[in-house]
């Protein structure tokens, strides 16, 4: 089915049924809330808890597939999750704890220099380097969105970095891998391989994942404000998907 195919307005996923599933997580919008800066997220019990329980319950069949750097992962998720991939499917971790990591593009120096220099003297500018990428965050300087959009845009066409824009942010991050193939990766692997999978996710960078998880025989949950959409379900925000994860058997 075509994202344009799709109408808003989704209805509830059912109570998941662990048995059988491979569930696969956003971080920020859906399991814990959006906080003006990256660093303004924190470990949660309640969360931490529920994620120990859907580990075992899933068998390990349990992955964070989020734009975060992997050690933001397990700051945040105080080391539960094994298998992460992070900054957009460009960094893996699998269950054994081995590393997939891109080369260094080369334009990616330039571009940290040119954002540190604009985001200078503004303490409402953030600029959050990721190893393989580099984020511009104006949240808290909304004033400045329009110059941060285009410095972003001119970067990417002088270093061949690709320009990812998420809410308030944009970020500068070599071409390839997106959340999607994070997933297709996984589902490759013994662990996963034979599951039903299943992913929620709250923003435009997660449709590569919603349409790999229906490729599989899979489904996708959009967490937030109805859109169009390649997923079959949707939840309201952080609380639902936490009440609809605590209902999972």
């Amino acid at each position: 089915m075509t994202l344009d195919a799709i109408a808003l307005g989704l209805p509830a996923p059912k109570p998941l049924r662990l048995a059988g599933s491979a569930l696969f997580l956003d971080l920020d919008g859906t399991l814990a809330p959006i906080a003006a800066r990256p660093q303004d997220v924190r470990p949660d019990a309640r969360r931490t808890r529920l994620l120990e329980r859907l580990a075992e319950g899933l068998d390990g069949r349990l992955a964070v597939i989020t734009g975060r750097t992997l050690e933001d992962v397990d700051r945040i998720l105080e080391g539960r999750i094994a298998c992460v991939a992070a900054v957009h499917g460009l960094v893996r971790r699998d269950a054994d704890g081995g590393l997939h990591l891109p080369p260094e593009h080369p334009g990616l120096a330039h571009a940290i220099e040119a954002l540190r220099a604009f985001a200078a003297g503004d303490p409402g500018v953030i600029v959050e380097e990721k190893g393989p990428s580099v984020a511009l965050h104006y949240r808290l300087a909304p004033g400045r969105a329009a110059q941060a959009q285009a410095l972003a845009r001119r970067l990417a066409g002088e270093t061949g970095l690709t320009l990812q824009e998420g809410d308030m942010v944009e970020e500068l991050r070599p071409p390839g891998a997106a959340k999607g193939d994070g997933i297709r990766d996984f589902m490759a692997t013994d662990r996963f391989q034979g599951a039903r999978p299943i992913f929620a996710g709250d923003d435009a960078t997660d449709e590569h994942g919603f349409a790999e998880v229906a490729r599989l025989g899979g489904y996708g949950v959009l967490v937030g404000r109805p859109r169009s959409t390649a997923a079959l379900y949707g939840l309201s925000g952080v609380e639902d998907v936490l009440d609809w994860l605590e209902a999972a058997r």
